[in-house]
């Protein structure tokens, strides 16, 4: 148990901070969404001239919004379960469903990272956008599609790095050390 509490402590202080980033980077994200859903009402009912780019950039920024806040909630348990069948099994019993199946979990999240990286360097990520575009030395360049699909990339390569902790966590609270744990939540709710 030593071991695993050893391999535990590190990836709990990188995931504290790099998900409080993750908080941040969507709640920046979601305020730049509505600002832009906003502007495009604006424009196109009361100007009469919808502009071209509001509604992809809100796409775009749903996406990154959605691979920055879901490994925090994955983290606190916020994703759907079933907990009926948790609920009549024994606590043991329970831990050793919910270590299946987050050892599941974590080789779909593997599967789906992997595919994942293959579409960001494929010809799908080649493709660039019909009216997002960036600033570059030479001009105005439209905004490749590798760059939305990063955003999935990076979800599920934090998602399973959360899943790794989970998977951590579960094997200590069957050993028997779950007094050793901290809860997740003790990290937010000590924010500076």
């Amino acid at each position: 148990m030593a071991i695993l509490l050893w391999l535990l402590k590190p990836l709990e202080a990188v995931l504290d901070i790099v998900l409080r980033f993750g908080r941040l980077v969507a709640i920046f994200a979601i305020g730049l969404m509505v600002c832009a859903i906003l502007l495009q009402v604006f424009f196109r009912y009361i100007l009469g001239n919808a502009l071209p780019w509001p509604e992809e950039l809100a796409i775009f920024l749903m996406l990154w919004m959605t691979a920055a806040i879901a490994p925090s909630a994955y983290r606190r348990g916020g994703f759907v379960a079933l907990e009926i069948l948790t609920g009549a099994l024994p606590k043991r019993g329970a831990a050793v469903l919910a270590l299946v199946l987050l050892v599941i979990s974590g080789m779909v999240l593997y599967i789906g990272a992997q595919m994942g990286l293959g579409e960001m360097t494929s010809l799908a990520g080649k493709f660039k956008s019909a009216s997002l575009k960036y600033p570059t030395a030479d001009g105005w360049e439209k905004m490749p599609n590798s760059w939305q699909i990063a955003s999935l990339v990076t979800g599920l390569w934090l998602l399973l790095v959360v899943n790794v902790e989970l998977i951590l966590r579960n094997l200590i609270t069957l050993l028997g050390g779950e007094d050793k744990l901290r809860s997740p939540l003790d990290a937010e709710l000590t924010v500076e």
